[in-house]
Formats: C-alpha cells, structure tokens, sequence
C-alpha cells in the first residue's frame, strides 16, 4: 500500500503544481527535502549510537529482563508470537515508555532495537510481520503521559495555563491507542493480509536464536561487583536529590504546575542516561565497552535509513508545496467546522501524520496568531501532543530493517491516527469550546 500511495502523491503533486502554476516552488520542495532527509538521518547517527550503546548496557547489566518481566503479562497478550525472554520486549517496553513520557529522542533508537530483534523471528525477509504491524500502531498512536516538549512550547510563548492540555493528550491519545490496537488485531484477519503473514519461527528455532543474541550481548567481560560500588551509586542518587530540591527552590516564584513540568522536561533524560549507567556500573559490566559496541550498530542503522527518509519526505514536501494541503483544506473545513473542527486547525490535523517539523511551525503558527491559551491554541497543542508522524516513523523503523511490504501498516496508523483527531476535537470542544 505504501508503494501505490507514494506514486500517487507524487504524480498528483506534479499535476496540483502544474495547475496552480506552482512549479518552482515544487523543484525547490525537491531539492531541499532531499537535503533534508540526508540531513536529518546524519542528525541521528549520534543519538542512535548513544542511545543504542546505553540499550546494550542495560542488557548486559540484566536490566531489560528484570523491565520485561514486570509488563510480560500485559505484552505477552498483545504479542503472543514474541518469546517473553525475547530482547524484542524489553526493547518496545522501552520504547513505548520513553514516548509516554515524551522521550522522543530515546524514543527512536529503543524502538528501532525492538524492529531488529522482532525481525529475527520473522521468517520472510522483506515482509512486515503482525508483532511489528501492532508495534508501529502503538508507537505511532504516541500515548503520552507527559508531553514535556509542547508544554515547554506553550510555556515559552507566554501560556497561563501550560499544563491546560494533559487530561485532553491523555484522552485523545488514549483513544488512538485503544483504536490502534484493534484495528492492527482485526485486520491481520482479513483475508487479503491472512494470506501474506509470514508463518512464525519455530519455538525451538526462536529459543535457539535468543541464546545466541543473549550470549553476544553479554560478550564484555565484567567486573566483579563490589559493595563500594552499591555505596556510590547511593550517594550518588542522594546528592543528584539534594541538586534537584536546590534547583526547585531556586524557581519556587514559578507557578507550581510550570515548574513541575519544565524541571521534568529538563531532568528527565539526563536521569535515564545515570540510571542506565549507573545500573551497568553497579552490576559489574564494563559499561564503555558495552557503549562502543552499541554505537557501532547505530552508526551503521542511521545511514541505512537514509534511502527511506528520503523517499518518504521528498513525498511529502512535493504535496506540500504542489498546494496539495491547501486544496484539501479549503474543501474539508466547511464539513470540519460543523463538528468542532475550525479552518484555523484543520492544517494542523492533516500535517501531523505527515511531517513533524510542518506541524511544528503550523501549531506555533497558530498559538502566536491566536494565543496559546485560546481555543485554537489549545487544539494545535492538542493534536501534538497525542498524534505521532505516522510515515516518518514508517520510513526510519521499517527502513532499518529492510521491510518492503509493510502489510495493512499503512491503515491501522492512519486509523489511529483519525482517531486521535476526532477524540481530540471532541475532549477540546468539550472543555474548552
């Protein structure tokens, strides 16, 4: 589905362009998406060598086992064809985790890990199997607990109420999650995509596989722990404590809701890193030689990325400067505005999906015309918060690994993604409307 959908969002910009007489806007769109795209893989070969380095350490410290276990009840029902002791489920745990807590830039490198792993279980190369199709819906459904990035937003361009969008987030992404879920567990039932599922590795085969990745992921020599070690680690966590309530204090004049959610914003991925460290350190594994070892395997995913990024984002700048969102726009929102929806938004819904840093500058666009704390404002910010870009995602977690065939991928996102706009509409126009 993702191949016919390109081709014709590429052959449809070419003829919106030609009609508008937007030709050279489209050649321009062209060349810089291109550049773009290259770019912004180059941009994540240092987060995924760093964030796949600290995954290996976690691993090799036991920590991924001891988080698997914990949420294996829950995962082992949504994915029973996954080994619980599978390195996949602590991988999409998390994954799944980091972007509940709007992590998006450890986000990213943990769920590529779960595609790796879950793609040695899959017995036809090329070809997107059940467990990935429902992984990539929940992670592009974006259930969020704390979207830390656009309440900062909201806070810097002066809102009284930043924290005004969490119960509408966690309504409307909850919403697409559940919605998500479903639609992956029902289409893999249809006809059409029954016929295409690759048949699962054998048990036998699979457990065979988890030793050999367990043995090589514990390759690094350890260090004999030691008590000291314990010690330190305490009184490191004990002094990061003191810094933290020395830092509130100092912002105390900050309304409360404000500064618990820029500290958080702030803290909370520096905390992730000394926790991953900390932990191997603690548990003996040589955590620099684990580092390096992970951030070889980023390194080599980010480039192999590039061709997709490419593909996907080229596509969509093409309709975006082809008027493509306009038209769209102009003939939707007489329909939109009858049930919630405004003209103002309605950009902001279609680009979600579509392009991260669009929607970004549409959603500041419209809190600077109309106020972050208007209705408007609150809508764009709800719509970032609890929406994910769906073929962005598609492109850099299918592309690490090579899937072709992306199955009924492609409309359970899209599902998802409709969901969580309606289910935003309906919680903004009920709270704030």
């Amino acid at each position: 589905m993702l191949n016919g959908l390109v081709v014709f969002v590429a052959l449809a910009s070419v003829m919106l362009a030609a009609a508008f007489g937007r030709m050279q806007p489209l050649t321009d769109s062209v060349v810089a998406s291109a550049e773009g795209a290259v770019e912004l893989a180059i941009g994540l070969v240092g987060l995924m060598a760093f964030f796949l380095g600290l995954f290996r350490v976690a691993e090799d410290a036991g920590l991924l086992r001891h988080l698997a276990g914990l949420l294996r009840p829950l995962m082992r029902r949504l994915f029973p064809s996954v080994p619980a002791d599978s390195p996949a489920m602590s991988a999409m745990i998390l994954n799944i985790s980091s972007n509940m807590l709007g992590l998006g830039n450890a986000a990213t490198p943990f769920g590529i890990k779960a595609m790796e792993e879950l793609d040695k279980l899959n017995s036809k190369t090329g070809t997107a199997t059940n467990a990935m199709v429902l992984f990539l819906a929940i992670n592009t459904s974006a259930l969020a607990i704390l979207p830390s990035g656009v309440v900062a937003l909201r806070a810097s361009v002066g809102s009284m109420d930043a924290m005004g969008i969490f119960l509408p987030t966690w309504f409307a992404s909850g919403c697409a999650t559940l919605v998500a879920i479903t639609a992956a567990l029902l289409l893999s039932r249809w006809p059409h995509y029954r016929r295409t599922e690759p048949s699962p590795i054998a048990p036998g085969y699979a457990q065979e596989e988890d030793s050999t990745v367990t043995g090589e992921l514990n390759a690094p020599t350890r260090l004999d722990p030691r008590p000291l070690r314990q010690w330190l680690a305490r009184g490191f966590w004990l002094l990061l404590l003191v810094f933290l309530v020395r830092a509130l204090w100092t912002s105390r004049t900050i309304a409360a809701a404000d500064l618990i959610t820029t500290t958080a914003s702030a803290w909370m991925l520096p905390i992730l890193v000394a926790v991953l460290v900390l932990y191997g350190w603690v548990r003996g594994v040589r955590v620099y030689d684990s580092l390096v070892d992970g951030a070889k395997q980023g390194f080599q995913i980010a480039i192999r990325i590039i061709p997709y990024l490419v593909a996907i984002l080229v596509t969509v700048g093409m309709f975006r400067s082809s008027g493509g969102i306009d038209l769209i726009v102009a003939f939707l929102s007489p329909v939109t505005e009858l049930f919630g929806l405004p003209a103002e938004a309605l950009p902001m819904a279609l680009l979600r999906p579509l392009s991260g840093s669009g929607a970004f500058g549409v959603m500041a666009e419209a809190m600077t015309a109309h106020g972050p704390d208007s209705f408007i404002g609150y809508m764009v910010s709800t719509f970032q918060g609890s929406t994910e870009t769906t073929f962005y995602t598609l492109a850099v977690y299918y592309g690490a690994i090579g899937i072709r065939n992306t199955r009924h991928t492609v409309p359970t996102c899209l599902l998802a993604d409709i969901a969580g706009i309606l289910a935003a509409v309906f919680i903004v126009n009920m709270m704030f409307g």
